[in-house]
């Protein structure tokens, strides 16, 4: 009778699909497996669901164990039950979504975690390119909306950081006079006064969304 409990024990899982953006790029956070199975490959930070936690709780857990805050924006993205997922037990996940300027995180330096751009990802152990590939869907869905856009862009962008963003998570190119066309005549962003610095180039104008801005879909 016990051999068939654990046989029919099933365990819930969380994780986060935390994106930043760093100089235009579109980035991920990822740690490193220590142990087996997938010893050495990369996951998403994740989490089993203890009973005196809720999945939210547990989310925050892993967030503030990672870049020590869970004051972020998260949502919830998909359940994923495949029943071979993990080769060891019974595991359903459910996937959140979360965006982050990295200049205001540390990561935790005592865990083996780090940021990657989202068309250089190592190799990735479990089902976890394919949760990585479902979130990036729901993310292009929502990145028109200008309330998404502040929790990734919060301040100090450069117009070409901004397009490089929608062109990876929608995999195309955009015009670039059409697409700096629509962000002014919204009024929507605002110069800050101060330029890039670094680059080969001329240094160029930094931007910011503007306070109070109306909740629109851009595209």
């Amino acid at each position: 009778m016990n051999k068939q409990k654990n046989e029919n024990k099933i365990l819930l899982e969380t994780m986060i699909n935390l994106y930043t953006v760093d100089k235009g790029k579109l980035k991920i956070l990822l740690e490193r497996k220590k142990e087996e199975p997938y010893k050495g490959y990369w996951t998403l930070p994740n989490d089993i669901l203890e009973k005196d936690k809720t999945l939210e709780t547990t989310i925050e857990s892993i967030l503030n164990k990672t870049i020590n805050t869970s004051n972020i924006y998260i949502e919830q993205n998909r359940t994923f039950s495949e029943i071979d997922r993990n080769p060891n037990n019974r595991v359903v996940a459910t996937s959140y979504i979360g965006l982050v300027d990295n200049r205001i995180i540390k990561l935790n330096e005592e865990l083996e975690i780090n940021w990657f751009n989202l068309d250089e990802l190592p190799k990735i152990g479990y089902d976890h390119k394919e949760i990585i590939e479902e979130s990036k869907k729901q993310l292009k869905t929502k990145l028109v909306n200008t309330t998404i856009l502040k929790n990734l862009f919060p301040s100090d962008f450069t117009l070409p950081e901004l397009q490089s963003v929608f062109e990876s998570i929608m995999n195309k190119k955009i015009d670039r006079r059409n697409f700096r066309k629509k962000f002014f005549t919204l009024n929507l962003i605002e110069e800050t006064g101060y330029n890039s610095i670094g680059g080969s180039g001329r240094p160029a104008k930094l931007y910011k969304f503007k306070d109070n801005i109306k909740d629109i879909n851009l595209f």
